[in-house]
């Protein structure tokens, strides 16, 4: 009998990585009650964006962590998926799940940067500051759905293609929200701005997508 080699891969980093968004998307919840309870009823009612969408709200403690727990959650969603998809070594996870977390917090923070830039530019800083706070909010509430879907597919559902795509649908759907109750609320506006607005979903927003879906299908 001839032996056959077997690669047992760790799932505790992994563990310890939803323990600590976790204990981050607590702490939200501690030290800023109030705030969270708008924010968790978020897709449903307004009153989180309308409360605290004002000057300083990208600096706020809870923003921060929020942002924090979904860094952490999508990163960990991307990898898996990848895994899933026989994208992505088994042996050097953790070096792997790094790399998609620094690769995705650059791109967030470039893209956070450039909307904010856009903004100066046209010289209407608050209102592009309202979309980009609104947007990064819905973002950071569907990281909700994201940490029940890696959880899933760590413990119960590993590498199940049909968790991963209800998990993007839910997460679609909630940030299709989102764009929707933005452009209603601010739609006089951004008719001023119409066609840069067009070529920012285009260039930063509907890109990145064809982009990503694009590397799958090949």
């Amino acid at each position: 009998m001839e032996p056959i080699e077997k690669t047992i891969v760790s799932m505790d980093w992994m563990t310890l990585t939803i323990f600590t968004g976790l204990v981050v998307l607590a702490l939200g919840k501690y030290l800023f009650h109030k705030k969270f309870l708008n924010f968790i009823i978020l897709p449903f009612n307004d009153k989180y964006i309308l409360l605290h969408n004002k000057k300083g709200q990208f600096s706020h403690w809870f923003h921060l962590l929020l942002t924090l727990f979904q860094l952490i959650n999508l990163s960990l969603f991307f990898f898996l998926v990848l895994q899933s998809f026989d994208l992505a070594p088994l042996d050097n996870t953790l070096t792997s799940y790094l790399i998609v977390l620094g690769f995705l917090a650059l791109f967030e923070l470039l893209k956070f940067l450039v909307q904010l830039f856009t903004g100066f530019v046209f010289n209407n800083s608050g209102l592009f500051g309202s979309l980009v706070f609104s947007k990064i909010s819905y973002l950071n509430y569907s990281s909700i759905v994201i940490t029940v879907a890696n959880i899933l597919l760590i413990y119960i559902t590993s590498h199940s293609k049909t968790t991963i795509y209800v998990a993007l649908a839910l997460i679609l759907l909630i940030n299709g929200i989102g764009i929707t109750k933005l452009l209603k609320n601010h739609q006089k506006a951004l008719l001023t701005y119409f066609v840069y607005f067009i070529l920012y979903l285009c260039a930063l927003e509907i890109a990145p997508l064809v982009l990503i879906g694009s590397y799958f299908k090949g």
